[in-house]
């Protein structure tokens, strides 16, 4: 029976399972007391710095105590003694500390290994792993790596806050170390007394926590505060993401609309200067230049186009589309029609011929003053004449026929830009299509599970308010229990 409880006799199965209920830890350190129950020394191998000495301080404030003692201090006996090898949670167990195990194992002495300050890293359960992976490759199977906070374990003595002393691990470290200390001689009742005084206060104080929120009905109030939260977000976030998917391709748009204006102007710029260096046989083959200088730019915008729409689908939050097929380079059109003669080059082989005869006199007005070769000045004349207007008639057919090949290189390139830009905006509708429809599924499928989740709620209310009464019943029992056990062992 409870009642029948004895500080140096085992628990009742009653007893044992209120404790084991409510403060598995308590249980633990009750069954290491079992075989021992006296502190004992345990030779303490971590790097001396402030996490250890607060891992230290809250060690000491458990029962029975256990005393970290540097190895070089530790007597040598014939029974082998126990040792607690701390590391950092923030990496692996490093060739040193790998070496010590080895040894201590060779010695037969009882390890405790546990990584401290878990709490500041994410990845602590990666490096748990890959610590007991390289003690699976040296053999060693079956040392546990635990967990501990002392920084968590001091913040819920602050707090008075038991469900923290648990997560924070301290408690297990103290009854892993009790239990390898359990060769050790007991120091009698009185340290057995100290410890169950210990564990039944714990396991009154959860208890009591439990009877205070049943009613109040905290984990009710906390029910109704999640399902509203959760109603408040029922759509799923469809219209942020919508929201957002429609300003962030409004945005690419105009980027991309700006990005090929630029670029078509570029290239009408280097087209005027080629142009101006091109021969008469340069320019008869400048419109499949101009051709080749339209799909070099139609690439360059298709690899714009997709840069942004990866990028857009990153700023919305969603996969990026499928890998869309380019579409074949804008036409130029046809080549230019020819140039039609007017009365412009009817007037410049007027004038050019003009200025050859003129030309032409001046230059055999020497020779007139000869009489004999008066006459030989005339065909000298004539000739100098048609060269001078063949001259000025070619050079101005070529200017004419630069200007004629720059003017349709202008409508060629507004009608290219003009296709690019209606590229952008046709991809840029299918992007919209795609990745609001991306958006909508995510949503449906978070409006699924909000509303799935407030049924689970609903349900979970309502079975807290049946088995509130019964709870508190069933605490109201264990304390009573506890009552009993405590005034026999006071």
């Amino acid at each position: 029976m409870p009642g029948s409880e004895q500080p140096d006799e085992p628990l009742s199965d009653e007893l044992a399972a209120v404790v084991e209920r409510w403060n598995p830890q308590g249980a633990a350190l009750l069954r290491a007391m079992e075989q021992a129950g006296a502190g004992s020394t345990v030779a303490f191998y971590a790097v001396d710095d402030a996490n250890t000495t607060l891992l230290r301080t809250e060690l000491a404030r458990f029962e029975p105590r256990v005393d970290l003692t540097d190895p070089a201090a530790v007597t040598a006996s014939a029974d082998p003694v126990a040792a607690l090898i701390v590391f950092d949670a923030g990496s692996v167990l490093g060739a040193d500390m790998l070496a010590v195990i080895d040894r201590l194992r060779a010695a037969g002495e009882r390890i405790v290994l546990a990584m401290n300050g878990f709490h500041a890293y994410q990845d602590w359960q990666a490096t748990r792993e890959r610590s007991l992976a390289l003690l699976a490759a040296r053999g060693i199977t079956d040392l546990p790596v635990l967990p501990v906070s002392a920084r968590l374990s001091a913040a819920a003595r602050a707090a008075d806050d038991s469900a923290l002393l648990d997560r924070s691990g301290l408690a297990a470290l103290h009854a892993a170390l009790a239990a390898a200390t359990a060769h050790r001689p007991t120091d009698g009742t009185v340290r057995r007394s100290v410890v169950l005084t210990r564990v039944f206060a714990d396991t009154r104080a959860r208890i009591t926590e439990q009877v205070t929120a049943l009613r109040a009905g905290a984990e009710s109030t906390r029910l109704r505060e999640e399902r509203v939260a959760l109603l408040a977000e029922r759509d799923g976030g469809r219209q942020t993401g919508l929201s957002a998917v429609r300003s962030q391709v409004q945005l690419a748009r105009v980027d991309l609309t700006t990005e090929v204006g630029a670029l078509v102007r570029a290239l009408h710029t280097r087209s005027r200067t080629e142009l101006d260096r091109c021969d008469r046989a340069e320019l008869r083959a400048y419109p499949q230049r101009l051709r080749q200088a339209v799909a070099e730019l139609s690439v360059a915008v298709d690899t714009a186009i997709d840069a942004r729409v990866i990028e857009t689908a990153r700023r919305v939050g969603t996969a990026p589309p499928a890998a869309r097929r380019h579409d074949p380079a804008p036409q130029v059109g046809p080549d230019p029609e020819p140039r039609h003669r007017g009365v412009e080059d009817h007037l410049m082989i007027a004038l050019g011929a003009s200025a050859g005869v003129g030309l032409g006199r001046l230059v055999v007005a020497p020779l007139s003053l000869v009489p004999a070769l008066d006459a030989a000045s005339v065909p000298v004349t004539l000739l100098l004449g048609a060269g001078a207007a063949y001259w000025v008639v070619r050079a101005r057919g070529q200017l004419a026929e630069r200007n004629h090949l720059s003017q349709w290189v202008a409508e060629a390139l507004v009608n290219v830009k003009a296709q690019l830009e209606q590229r952008v905006a046709a991809v840029l509708v299918d992007v919209e299509a795609e990745l609001a429809e991306h958006v909508i599924r995510e949503s449906t499928a978070r409006a699924v599970a909000v509303d799935r989740r407030v049924g689970e709620l609903d349900t979970l209310a309502r079975r807290l308010v049946a088995e509130r009464p019964a709870q508190l019943a069933a605490c109201e029992r264990d304390l009573a229990a506890l009552d009993r056990a405590e005034a026999v062992i006071g």
